[in-house]
């Protein structure tokens, strides 16, 4: 099998640096059956597939799988990976889970990071504001500019998963549109 590391305007990423994961190989499939134009969307000219996995390789050349393509976050042309955030996330002693979500801002005309947060036992009873401050004031330093969570954070009760423990980001996205229309619909009264 042969793999490597591209961006996404296709162009090989240099190791240490994540990119999409493209393969090939005998056991890689063909395509889609009866559907040229995702098989052309999916396979190369040169007949790699497109994972759509997001990943690096180390200078030993093992990859590493760190977030699916459609999940990334676009901020003004950089990539941000919702899975990074989260596992920073998680390592804060009042977070017991995260999810990333990227939220489109107008005014910035483009999307943004925003957590949805599970606090830990310990951490029930401080008020969401002050512990938002103290969560943004942690994870400032920790990360680049362009990942940092100017969508703000919401608590929740809990980050919905699959039986294998992968995070329903669709459900977390319907509950945060049904949240931001009843805010709109609150704002107006």
């Amino acid at each position: 099998m042969s793999a490597k590391i591209m961006s996404l305007s296709e162009e090989p990423v240099p190791i240490g640096e994540t990119g999409e994961i493209w393969v090939k190989g005998p056991h890689v499939c063909a395509g889609y059956l009866n559907n040229p134009t995702a098989t052309e969307n999916m396979m190369t000219p040169d007949g790699f597939l497109k994972t759509g996995d997001i990943g690096y390789q180390n200078e030993d050349g093992d990859f590493y799988i760190t977030d699916r393509l459609k999940e990334l976050i676009k901020y003004k042309g950089l990539q941000v990976a919702p899975a990074e955030l989260e596992g920073i996330l998680v390592s804060h002693e009042k977070v017991a889970d995260a999810c990333v979500l990227g939220v489109y801002d107008e005014s910035r005309a483009t999307e943004i990071p925003r957590a949805y947060v599970v606090k830990t036992a310990s951490a029930s009873e401080i008020v969401d504001s002050a512990l938002e401050k103290e969560i943004q004031e942690w994870i400032t330093p920790k990360v680049a500019n362009h990942k940092q969570l100017r969508g703000g954070i919401r608590f929740t009760d809990v980050i919905p998963k699959s039986a294998s423990g992968k995070i329903l980001r669709r459900i977390v996205r319907d509950r945060m549109r049904a949240d931001e229309k009843k805010e709109v619909a609150k704002s107006k009264l």
